[in-house]
């Protein structure tokens, strides 16, 4: 596994935004969230070592734009280059994580057809309203490998209408931080019902630091957040 940044930096813009884990990161250290700049790492996938090889093996998972989102409107232009590099790296499978799937357009490889091979699209969805706005973007999009991401889970949702053979995975999780709001294990195990009633992988990430449970609510150490998860042993199917 990799985790690729090429820039670094975002702008809040949806009630999942509200207690951003880069925002809390960049705050320990005086550093300005708002302000988008490309990173040290920007061409990581084709730099090479002294050998001449690439430095990620092939095969590899590589997390892509974890500090930032992909589709980032300041980012438009920097895009164009790491398509580039996606497409020369397609021995690598990269994965995305974007709260912006209706600008996936913007600056879309001329050669994307219906997708590459090796590219996996995750929209997030944190409440019902932004179930209804973004899935059905999600999924009338030419995109080979896509996932949903409820995480930070809000509220109940229902992603019934959503799910169907061109979702791969559902992936859940609470909220982390201090600051945290409230994830109810009754709305994780209504969306693994769904998933198994629709036959879509899922995939129970982390409790969130402020979990209620059969009514009780838990303050939960950030270390032990996708450990509890992993104890639940709810997930279905070909979850990572």
């Amino acid at each position: 596994m990799t985790i690729w940044n090429p820039w670094h930096g975002c702008h809040k813009i949806s009630a999942g935004c509200q207690n951003c884990y880069v925002y809390r990161t960049d705050a320990k250290y005086n550093r300005d969230s708002s302000l988008i700049t490309i990173t040290g790492n920007f061409n990581l996938p084709v730099k090479r070592n002294r050998a001449g090889s690439y430095k990620i093996n092939n095969s590899e998972t590589v997390y892509t734009c974890f500090t930032s989102d992909f589709f980032l409107p300041e980012a438009d232009e920097w895009r164009v280059e790491i398509w580039q590099m996606i497409r020369q790296r397609n021995d690598l499978h990269f994965l995305m994580i974007t709260k912006r799937i209706d600008r996936f357009h913007v600056g879309l490889p001329e050669d994307w057809g219906s997708g590459y091979d090796n590219v996996v699209i995750c929209s997030t969805v944190e409440n019902q309203e932004r179930t209804g706005f973004r899935l059905p973007i999600l999924l009338a999009l030419p995109i080979k490998h896509k996932m949903i991401v409820c995480e930070p889970l809000l509220e109940a949702i229902n992603l019934s209408p959503y799910l169907n053979s061109t979702i791969e995975q559902i992936v859940v999780g609470g909220e982390s931080g201090n600051e945290a709001r409230l994830c109810d294990y009754d709305w994780v195990l209504a969306i693994r019902e769904q998933c198994r009633q629709a036959g879509v992988a899922f995939h129970f990430k982390q409790t969130g630091a402020n979990f209620r449970k059969n009514g009780r609510v838990y303050r939960i150490p950030r270390k032990l957040q996708h450990q509890q998860a992993r104890k639940a042993d709810i997930d279905l199917w070909q979850s990572n």
